[in-house]
């Protein structure tokens, strides 16, 4: 049985992915700063018979990294996907002003934290039989893009650009530094996804999908990596962004 480790998974597109990856008959070990509070997944878990169980994690915080291991031991974890994070907002990120310390949590965050989870979780991904780490990214994070001088995601969110710029050059390292363990690492960009995070915005733009439609494309990508694709960075449909 394939293993699955989420972590943002109490609600958007942590949670579709647990769903559609429980639904398929997978255990899934979810994880959320606080579980009470998480009704769907508990609703998730309480119909899963067994396979998906929940620990907290608050991936800002190192000691509850650090305890997350714990609750794991020695758990073979066959993918592992990298997908809390947050947006930056609303305090100040753009070419006017930075709000410094909202700038600092946000690379802590969105950058660093999938980072010190996938070290920590090492040894479980090489105890399994797939050994994938994932990240969920951003096309925001991209240099290559450039979204126009009128874009309100040009001229704001630098925090947030700026710390998935710095996931992607973390994980693009360990797709090298850990291939001769034969982990593969996906840097996966899930499109504008309506959630939480994306707001008014994704209700509002007919570019925006579900968190399902980007789920399940990113579990096809998920399921396609392979030593040829290990550190690639493309989109849910599988269409490759520049750097």
């Amino acid at each position: 049985m394939t293993t699955v480790l989420v972590t943002g998974a109490n609600r958007g597109l942590g949670l579709a992915l647990a769903q559609l990856y429980a639904a398929d008959g997978a255990e899934v070990i979810v994880c959320c700063r606080d579980p009470e509070t998480a009704g769907a997944l508990k609703q998730l878990a309480a119909s899963s018979e067994g396979r998906v169980r929940i620990v907290p994690l608050d991936v800002a915080d190192e000691a509850s990294i650090a305890s997350l291991k714990r609750a794991l031991g020695d758990q073979p974890i066959d993918i592992l996907i990298n997908n809390a994070g947050i947006n930056g907002t609303p305090k100040a990120q753009s070419a006017d002003r930075i709000d410094a310390e909202g700038w600092i949590t946000t690379m802590r965050v969105n950058a660093l934290s999938p980072v010190l989870i996938a070290q920590v979780l090492r040894d479980n991904l090489r105890r399994s039989s797939e050994k994938k780490l994932v990240a969920i990214s951003s096309d925001l994070g991209s240099t290559g893009v450039d979204y126009g001088s009128t874009s309100s995601v040009r001229s704001e969110r630098y925090a947030y650009r700026a710390s998935k710029a710095a996931l992607n050059n973390g994980m693009r390292g360990l797709a090298r530094d850990w291939a001769a363990d034969g982990v593969l690492v996906g840097i996966l960009n899930p499109g504008f996804v309506r959630t939480d995070m994306t707001g008014a915005r994704g209700a509002a733009s007919p570019a925006s999908i579900s968190a399902e439609e980007s789920a399940r494309g990113l579990i096809r990508r998920i399921a396609e990596l392979t030593a040829a694709n290990s550190g690639a960075f493309p989109d849910y449909l599988g269409e490759t962004i520049s750097w």
